[in-house]
């Protein structure tokens, strides 16, 4: 039964109503463990071709699977070519290396694809997990569209790699076993935070000590530790494998690191390779021993174990500065004494065991790591000091944790009060990208465990927001870049559809953002200053929410909130933001900048356009759809095939002369993540119905067939739109009742024509930025033709109006020219009595929709090339010209900054060269009356009309 609307309700009863929905929810936290059952970890479940989620009974109109509408040869096909064999050649054992890592488990080899997706990326990698998910769902789509296997396969081994890593996670953490100095040693992978926890005593608390340890580093971090013994960061002795020059130093100290007594290495312990190292500590003098070799000696080392006293931690791998990386590599033999072992004692060592040498084992401690399994490590010493395998961060607080790194970053979140990205970067953002990708690979190849994993995340996340004040969430969800947590609320709404566990709709409320919410629902615009994605699909989740809920302020606020942004802050290509942010409405020529026009923005907004079309079916939402699809969206992947990166853009700088950069920053960016996902769903909105099946939206004109099963039909699109300036539709199989709806585009304001079986239809005439219905019953064969003349024509930025992008029918047209300034161009010289800018430039031959003027040829912005391009040039009509002919007069303007040709060419369309005369003396009188023109050059202007010739 479909939610009824209700009003939108003041801030007290909201907190009234959710605190109701989470105590409803409350018994279902008895359960979470429980659940359908799954297949094993690393099972793979029977072939499933995806599941028909529930569509929501508030939409008006319901959009088509992906596997229903296939796609032909066309733009859309070559670019997703590109991504489908960059989706099937790569390794995902890559993308799955930084979970296993986290969990402790083997990484298999295999190496982090980097960038955002790794931990030497930007801010520590602190957002590595959610470019995984975006894969997913590219996988995952790319199988409902193709119904290629070995996209399922891939999906089905992620998915079962991540029921072992959730599995691991719940565990104590075992070790893993390598080659060793001596037999096997165990392994530390990094970015798994485990270390070895040592039992007190091992320092002995005398006056002198030895400690030796054979160490492979894995890794050239800075201040990974070897040993540290302390309380905290005052009182200490450590032994580091590298300081900040890179070499080994040990420290003792009990006044914090200004207080230090050290002995420091010469020369870098090698990557990869087997080091000995060894201190020994006695009557005053400590010496540092690489290899068997001493490489330092104080004699001024007044503080050893008995000057520290007792000490509360005792660690292999671990530092007591939280900014130190955990030591990645092996250990192996392990030794303390309570005496300092002479130069041959340490030499000795080099060959065998402690056991097997002079020195005999360590007496306070002894851990050769011979053990096959299990996280605990015997000692040899005689005293019992069993040692222990540990997680920096204890574990996951409820077993449907699934991250690639640890839950400190959702925990640190709750207490932050202002962003720090190197610290938290938008956990609930990744948690999000993870999330959606299960719930595909659930929904288009049917991988139950995937539902299991997406279920068991959203019950981890309900379990940690809701003992959290709502105060609290409102200033988390209000950071900056920490707080941002994309699409979420919807992917836990598309979650309940499928459960219908009232703890996930609940959950989905918790992220909130009130002011946000209720400013937009007011339609307050607060945009500037904001971050851009992190807040377009806050309003796709609204609208979700709306339909679970049926509370009004939702929906209003994602409507209220898409006109603050389409066309106010939109630039020509479909996209927004400069630099990330939105800046005030209205300022376009002004935010014009090499870090324009985000790429996720884009991608985001297309969901939100048709989010909101379901609801209410505003031609605009779809016109916008078109604009952003046919030009930032296709122009944002380049037309090159690599095996390693999508080759997507992050930002499109709009300034002129600018080169699009595919491989941005340090690569598994949010933008190629989401480019992934837009290559491989082209088709997802050619299409709708009506909800109870009576009409068929085609809201695009794209080469392609829909499968109406409902119907008994298949409508295929035969067209090589936009090179080509229409499409035929084609109706195959059974006989069928139902209105086709065509959209007529905003931009397509003359000669839209519409015939069925070769005779023109005798419909009443739809204007621009509609849709033309078409009632009839269908037989299989039936055609319908569809033309949609193109126009050249130009767009203006309010804030600049000479500043101007081109465009011709949906298609972006820029400047291909190396200079760094505007080019400037006058286009009224050849305007055709449509008011069409076409015939001022010259065609390409052989090469459609590319164009010349002066010299300089304009292409599609669609084409992902890496040629110098301008999207705005600097329009410029000094002299009054027409059909060619230049009459000599300078073109006017008036006080709002609109020219004589302004507005003669505004009236246009005109039906004669009569009609523009006409017009010309009219608009000639009027300004020469207000004073703006001469009667004199008045006359020459309206000769110079009458004598030009004209296109049509």
């Amino acid at each position: 039964m479909a939610p009824s609307p209700r009003p939108a309700s003041s801030p007290a009863r909201r907190a009234v109503l959710r605190a109701a929905a989470l105590a409803a929810a409350a018994p279902a936290l008895s359960c979470l463990g429980a659940g359908r059952a799954t297949a094993a970890p690393g099972a793979a479940p029977e072939v499933a071709s995806g599941v028909a989620p529930a569509v929501p009974a508030a939409w008006a109109v319901r959009p088509f699977a992906l596997k229903d509408v296939a796609l032909r040869e066309g733009v859309f096909t070559a670019k997703r070519a590109l991504m489908l064999d960059h989706g099937r050649g790569y390794d995902v054992d890559r993308l799955l290396q930084v979970f296993r890592a986290n969990a402790g488990l083997s990484t298999r080899g295999a190496v982090a694809p980097g960038g955002w997706e790794g931990l030497d990326g930007e801010a520590n990698g602190n957002l590595r997990g959610h470019y995984t998910g975006h894969f997913l769902t590219m996988l995952s789509q790319a199988y409902a569209g193709t119904g290629d296997a070995a996209y399922a396969d891939k999906v089905r081994y992620m998915t079962g790699a991540l029921m072992e890593v959730r599995a691991a996670l719940r565990a104590e953490p075992e070790l893993l076993r390598d080659e060793g100095r001596f037999g096997t040693a165990p392994t530390y992978v990094r970015g798994s935070h485990q270390y070895v926890d040592l039992p007190s005593g091992v320092l002995g608390g005398g006056p002198a000590l030895t400690f030796s340890a054979w160490v492979r580093p894995a890794h050239d971090a800075a201040w990974a530790r070897v040993l540290d013994c302390g309380d905290d960061t005052t009182r200490y002795l450590y032994l580091a494998a590298r300081d900040a020059e890179g070499v080994p130093r040990f420290a003792v100290t009990t006044r914090g690191p200004g207080g230090e007594q050290s002995l420091v290495g010469t020369a870098p312990l090698p990557v990869g390779r087997w080091s000995h190292l060894a201190v020994t500590l006695t009557g005053g003098t400590g010496r540092l021993y690489v290899d068997g070799a001493q490489v330092a000696e104080n004699t001024a080392m007044t503080l050893g174990p008995a000057a520290l006293g007792p000490l509360k931690d005792h660690w292999l791998g671990r530092s007591h500065f939280p900014g130190d990386p955990v030591f990645a590599g092996s250990f192996d033999a392990v030794d303390l004494w309570s005496r300092a072992l002479t130069a041959a004692e340490i030499a000795a060592l080099q060959d065998a065991p402690a056991a097997r040498t002079p020195a005999g084992r360590g007496d306070l401690a002894s851990y050769a790591f011979d053990e096959s399994g299990g996280g605990r490590f015997a000692d040899a010493s005689g005293r019992d000091r069993t040692a222990a395998l540990r997680r920096t961060w204890g574990g996951p607080s409820h077993p449907g944790f699934l991250a690639a790194y640890p839950e400190t970053q959702f925990i640190t979140l709750e207490s932050m009060t202002g962003p720090d990205y190197h610290v938290v970067w938008a956990p609930y953002y990744t948690a999000h990208k993870i999330l959606r990708g299960l719930l595909d690979a659930y929904l288009h190849v049917g991988d139950e465990r995937a539902l299991d994993l997406a279920s068991g995340l959203c019950d981890w996340m309900y379990a940690r927001l809701t003992p959290l004040p709502d105060a609290v969430r409102q200033r988390m969800w209000g950071i900056f870049s920490s707080g941002e947590f994309g699409g979420i609320v919807e992917a836990i709404c598309d979650l309940y559809a499928v459960t219908g566990e009232g703890r996930h709709l609940a959950l989905a409320r918790l992220f909130d953002l009130d002011r946000l919410i209720d400013a937009c629902a007011a339609g307050t615009d607060t945009l500037n200053g904001l971050h851009a994605n992190q807040h377009i699909p806050v309003f796709t989740g609204l609208l979700r929410l709306y339909d679970e809920t049926g509370e009004r302020r939702y929906l209003d606020a994602a409507r209220n909130f898409w006109k603050m942004v389409v066309p106010t802050r939109m630039y020509g290509i479909g996209g927004t933001s400069t630099g990330e942010f939105w800046r005030a409405r209205g300022v376009i020529a002004g935010t014009l900048s090499d870090t324009t026009a985000e790429t996720c923005c884009a991608y985001n907004l297309l969901k939100l356009d048709r989010a909101l079309f379901f609801h209410e079916q505003d031609p605009a939402y779809m016109d916008h759809y078109e604009r952003a699809l046919y030009n930032q969206i296709l122009g944002s992947k380049q037309d090159t095939a690599d095996a390693e990166k999508p080759l997507v853009t992050y930002f499109i700088g709009l300034t002129p002369g600018q080169v699009r950069d595919y491989t941005p920053k340090q690569g598994t960016t949010c933008c190629e993540g989401t480019g992934l996902e837009s290559a491989t769903k082209y088709q997802d909105s050619i299409y709708f119905q009506q909800a109870d099946g009576s009409a068929l939206y085609v809201n695009l004109y794209s080469p392609s067939t829909l499968t109406w099963a409902a119907k008994g039909v298949t409508v295929t699109q035969s067209t090589d739109f936009p090179r080509e300036q229409g499409t035929t539709l084609t109706v195959r199989g059974a006989t069928a009742t139902f209105d086709l709806r065509l959209r007529v585009p905003a931009w397509a304001t003359g000669g839209f024509a519409v015939s069925v079986n070769g005779r023109r239809t005798k419909t009443t005439a739809t204007a621009a930025g509609g849709y033309r219905s078409l009632s009839r019953t269908w037989r299989d064969g039936d055609t319908v033709r569809v033309t949609v003349p193109f126009r050249l024509r130009t767009e203006a930025c309010p804030d600049a109006p000479e500043i101007q992008t081109l465009f011709y029918g949906p298609v972006n047209l820029v400047a291909r020219d190396r200079g760094k300034d505007y080019l400037r161009f006058g286009l009224y010289r050849g305007a055709a009595l449509s008011g069409d800018l076409l015939p001022t430039f010259t065609p390409v031959a052989g090469k459609p929709l590319h164009l010349t003027l002066d010299g300089v040829e304009f292409a599609p912005f669609l084409e992902g090339t890496e040629d110098p391009t301008h999207a705005y040039f600097r329009r410029t009509e000094p002299h009054v010209v027409f059909g060619g002919t230049d009459s000599g007069v300078a073109n006017p303007k008036g006080p709002d900054g609109t020219t004589l040709l302004d507005a003669v060419w505004s009236a246009a369309p005109f039906g004669s060269k009569t009609a523009l005369v006409r017009h010309v003396r009219a608009t000639v009188d009027s300004w020469v009356t207000a004073g703006r023109l001469t009667a004199a050059d008045g006359e020459k202007a309206v000769s110079t009309a009458k004598r030009a010739s004209y296109v049509a």
